[in-house]
């Protein structure tokens, strides 16, 4: 497979996972801030940091403001993390890769770019169909996945293609759950309410599973097990290694090179990192380091998969 096509498959499922994880916060906050008597403390600050590079006081004017949020993130083209763009970015690498990917995963990625194009969306997100507005985005987004994967054939391109998807998914989760845990300091022994922790579930469509799954009420210990290791919640950091390491192992047998056993063995460090951390041992003097070095090493992975295949650093 040429590097060229590759890296438009990668980055294709990369901004559609990102556009994915918007909407999830996106919709979250919304709905988390309808209920002020609940959630008074809550502003959009976390997902501005995230998927902004607005300037402190930008975020300041910003962060009770729902209308001027909402237009920032989805709509405007100013800022490089918007629904719009990342939109755009994905319709462009799907358009250049027609011949590596299925109708029907061409139709639906051209079906979101149409509707986060439509004239009247700013209008909506500064009225009562906001939500509507969201959660449309949402299935749109979901139909993306499914779509995906009922018909993209398995083949050195899908591989790519789910290299992408789960290093942003990743990448998303250890920001996000950074940022909550900063809100406490990083102290798992304190003692929080489950409400305390319904943002960063919720967006990370992981809320239900806690409550079926985790039975003390140890919340801040017991969400960290949950978006850090659990092997079964799609969105925790182990799983998606674990499926970063599928896919990796498969675009790597058909490209033997020093470079590439190079990078499994870089890979091998960081799943090793997360797959074996001694859970007991993170608390408010080592978690923090914890996440960012990990993120750190995400991060320099992604970099040398893109060197090794896509021919740029």
């Amino acid at each position: 497979m040429l590097s060229r096509i590759a890296d438009s498959l990668f980055w294709l499922n990369r901004y559609m996972e990102r556009a994915d994880g918007l909407l999830l916060v996106t919709k979250t906050i919304y709905i988390l801030s309808l209920d002020k008597g609940v959630n008074n403390n809550l502003t959009w600050r976390p997902v501005i940091e995230t998927f902004t590079h607005a300037e402190e006081d930008k975020i300041a004017l910003l962060e009770n403001n729902t209308d001027a949020s909402l237009n920032l993130l989805l709509a405007d083209t100013t800022n490089l993390n918007s629904l719009k763009i990342l939109l755009t970015r994905a319709r462009e690498n799907a358009r250049g890769v027609q011949d590596y990917i299925t109708k029907e995963v061409w139709e639906q990625v051209n079906q979101m770019y149409h509707l986060v194009n439509n004239p009247n969306l700013p209008n909506k997100l500064t009225s009562y169909s906001a939500l509507e507005t969201i959660e449309n985005f949402l299935r749109n987004s979901l139909l993306y996945t499914g779509v995906t994967d009922i018909t993209m054939p398995r083949g050195t391109g899908w591989s790519f293609m789910n290299l992408g998807r789960y290093i942003e998914r990743c990448l998303l989760t250890l920001e996000t759950t950074d940022k909550q845990y900063a809100d406490i300091q990083y102290n798992i022994a304190q003692q929080n309410d489950i409400l305390q922790w319904r943002y960063l579930l919720l967006s990370l469509s992981g809320y239900e599973l806690h409550l079926k799954t985790y039975r003390t009420n140890n919340y801040n210990k017991n969400v960290l097990h949950q978006v850090l290791i659990n092997e079964n919640f799609p969105h925790s950091v182990l799983y998606s290694l674990s499926r970063i390491g599928k896919y990796l192992e498969t675009v790597v047998s058909e490209n033997k090179t020093p470079d590439n056993e190079a990078l499994l063995r870089l890979f091998g460090r960081l799943y090793s990192r997360v797959k074996y951390v001694d859970f007991d041992s993170l608390n408010s003097s080592t978690l923090q380091q914890f996440l960012t070095e990990v993120r750190y090493e995400l991060f320099e992975f992604s970099k040398q998969v893109a060197h090794n295949f896509f021919s740029y650093s």
